[in-house]
């Protein structure tokens, strides 16, 4: 058994590059539409072409790169159905993890989440909107496993994956994220109290919050958003 564990916890240079374009990409380093090259990614970490190939294929399985043959690669940029999908099924999955989370929260869980808040409210103060983002995520799973359902954040997290640049762009342009931790404060609030439908009716104003960043990137930044939606 140690040695499974071992070789399941053991990273790849595909694992390498592939975290650090991730990285890049969601923190808008690397932004839509820009082109990458694999030959200068392989040169950058000092391997051959076929990991850097291996991890633009893991990318583009999430839709953060458009792999086309015999041209450029480049970050994808934006869809807004893929967008409008993915905030659908956040949003059916997030509503049932609120009501059970509700009903299960026990001092454990109301006390994991008052040091989440605590944390989010310190990165606030330190201005760290990329830590924020971590820090967000885990807001999230905490939820999932008080709801006795940590497999829904798989879920989440990958239809959260889908928006995130979007979510980047609005705390940086926009300095939201003390309306984001006021969110997360009511849910939590709600949940302590085991009222379900109140912290499902705080989770749609939070997940609704991204409707004004959409609209207005879309209208300034127009060439982050695919020109044709299928």
């Amino acid at each position: 058994m140690p040695q499974t564990t071992a070789l399941s916890e053991r990273r790849t240079s595909v694992d390498d590059v592939f975290d650090h374009l991730h990285e890049q990409i969601l923190t808008l380093q690397l932004k839509p539409g820009d082109r990458i090259s694999e030959a200068e990614i392989a040169a950058q970490f000092g391997v051959s072409r076929q990991p850097v190939r291996d991890a633009f294929s893991r990318l583009a399985n999430q839709d953060l790169l458009l792999i086309r043959p015999q041209r450029a690669t480049e970050v994808r940029r934006f869809s807004m159905r893929q967008i409008e999908k993915a905030r659908f099924v956040r949003a059916a999955i997030e509503k049932e993890v609120l009501r059970r989370a509700a009903e299960y929260c026990d001092a454990a869980g109301k006390a994991q989440l008052d040091a989440a808040l605590a944390e989010q409210d310190a990165a606030i103060k330190n201005s760290d909107s990329e830590l924020f983002g971590r820090l967000d995520y885990e807001f999230h799973k905490i939820l999932c496993a008080i709801a006795k359902a940590d497999y829904a954040f798989e879920v989440i997290l990958s239809e959260k994956s889908k928006v995130d640049r979007l979510c980047m762009l609005g705390l940086e342009k926009e300095q939201r994220m003390p309306v984001l931790v006021a969110d997360h404060q009511a849910i939590a609030d709600a949940i302590k109290a085991h009222r379900g439908e109140a912290a499902v009716d705080a989770g749609v104003i939070h997940l609704s919050r991204l409707d004004e960043t959409i609209k207005r990137i879309s209208e300034t930044n127009a060439n982050y958003f695919e020109r044709a939606d299928a």
